[in-house]
């Protein structure tokens, strides 16, 4: 008879390869590769931080949270049930933690506290490795 362990917490969420990743990793542009595949989070996690880095916070914000929906969608396809570790470990987890991460630095940069706090949670309660490595 197997035994389950009820402490243990849900499992871990492991989404699949990313279609884009081998494109942005060749050095495609990520707003080609966002075209091509727009369900892509780690496509759009690359436009918001670079619009980070440009310091065009509205189109990081609105990168961002595509990028996040997009992943929430392949999430909860992959078994998440809203809550429970996803693995900065797992290369094609770190799309969708990169734009939680570009999500939460733009929504404090515009002040939206609250949306800040929420994603800097989520991120930390996803992976803390996560959100040591996208401080």
């Amino acid at each position: 008879m197997e035994s389950n362990n009820l402490l243990s917490g849900p499992p871990e969420t492991l989404l699949p390869v990313d279609p884009a990743a081998a494109e942005l990793a060749a050095g495609a542009a990520a707003v080609d590769v966002a075209a091509k595949y727009p369900t892509s989070s780690l496509a759009w996690s690359e436009l918001a931080e670079a619009a980070l880095a440009d310091g065009r916070t509205i189109e990081a914000y609105a990168f961002a949270r595509t990028g996040y929906h997009r992943g929430l969608d392949l999430l909860r396809r992959n078994g998440w049930k809203g809550h429970g570790p996803i693995p900065w470990e797992h290369e094609p987890n770190r799309g969708f933690l990169r734009c939680l991460a570009a999500l939460g630095k733009a929504a404090a940069i515009i002040e939206e506290k609250e949306e800040a706090e929420r994603c800097a949670t989520f991120l930390r309660d996803s992976s803390a490795t996560a959100a040591d490595a996208l401080s």
